[in-house]
């Protein structure tokens, strides 16, 4: 086994060389093909919704960065936010009640452990009927709109031809800091990231598809969405419309159109501090030491994608500078 780098993105998974792999690329075209061809006769019925485009997360004690995280997810064009409270013992309710108040927000008390895609699974059933899109984000992911100003632009182009979008993750490290002032901006401190985008990402589902509740291909929701065609699993399609099957991700320019900036560690003490308040996903979290520098030597570049909506972002706080 060995790892493989693309000249677009960086595999965690190793890939074994030699016939197996060339057998398996020639299951996924095909794969490939026979679900471009559902899509492109499926011709879903488009209605208008309450909202275009919505998120849906759960969180669990993050306070401090839930209000930068709604502003610039708003600015580039989420209108409505599902949140799942996971047992939160900070002070959250203080932070999203304007928000709850401006009927931004729709808050959802969660206190299942480790339920995560259990509490997706709850949204789609409750509140897709609200929203177009639906997608699938943690409150460490930034959505960042790249060829267009907002999401909305981006994802209507897929309306009639996919059931979901997967948008690949650009993965930003410590920018160097041990520690960082808390009443700093996220999205403006951390600007130095992988070279290459990582291979997953995370998945906005277009509800004019069905989806299946029951259907073993979506046992993680965030990363993998299938949606539904008359009773047919359909994978998700990637940001250049290939289809995202049997760990096959296409890209066909250096230059994304869209991304989300994924802000996995922050400060190295706010990774400590991330690893001691517990997991909405993993019982025990495995996100030690070893895997933090795991991902931090792989910060060898820099993105300022996200500046083109700090001046707003930073109105939006009332800050001066």
């Amino acid at each position: 086994m060995c790892k493989t780098n693309s000249r677009y993105f960086i595999f965690d998974v190793p890939t074994e060389p030699g016939i197996k792999n060339v057998i398996k690329t020639g299951i996924a075209v095909l794969k490939s093909i026979i679900y471009k061809a559902i899509l492109f006769t499926a011709n879903p019925n488009i209605k208008e919704k309450k909202y275009k485009v919505s998120v849906c997360a759960i969180f669990k004690n993050e306070a401090p960065y839930i209000r930068e995280w709604l502003e610039f997810n708003h600015l580039v064009g989420i209108e409505h936010f599902y949140l799942y409270n996971n047992n939160s013992e900070d002070d959250y309710l203080k932070v999203l009640q304007p928000y709850i108040d401006a009927g931004m927000v729709t808050l959802v008390q969660w206190p299942h452990n480790q339920k995560q895609m259990a509490s997706y699974q709850d949204c789609i059933k409750k509140y897709s009927c609200e929203t177009n899109w639906l997608g699938f984000i943690d409150i460490d992911e930034f959505i960042v709109p790249k060829s267009t100003d907002n999401i909305y632009d981006f994802l209507k182009t897929f309306e009639r031809k996919a059931g979901a979008v997967n948008i690949y993750w650009r993965l930003f490290g410590t920018s160097g800091f041990l520690d960082r002032d808390l009443d700093g901006l996220v999205s403006e401190d951390l600007t130095v990231c992988w070279p290459k985008y990582c291979d997953i990402g995370k998945c906005f589902y277009n509800t004019a598809f069905k989806f299946d509740p029951d259907s073993k291909k979506n046992i993680n929701l965030h990363h993998k969405f299938w949606a539904n065609h008359k009773g047919i699993d359909i994978p998700p399609v990637n940001i250049f419309n290939h289809i995202c099957v049997c760990n096959r991700n296409i890209a066909d320019s250096f230059d994304f159109p869209i991304q989300i900036n994924h802000y996995f560690t922050k400060s190295y003490k706010e990774y400590a501090k991330k690893k001691e308040k517990g997991d909405v996903y993993f019982t025990i979290n495995p996100h030690d030491e070893m895997y933090f520098y795991e991902h931090e030597m792989k910060c060898t570049s820099t993105d300022y994608s996200a500046y083109k909506y700090i001046v707003k972002l930073k109105l939006k706080f009332g800050r001066k500078v």
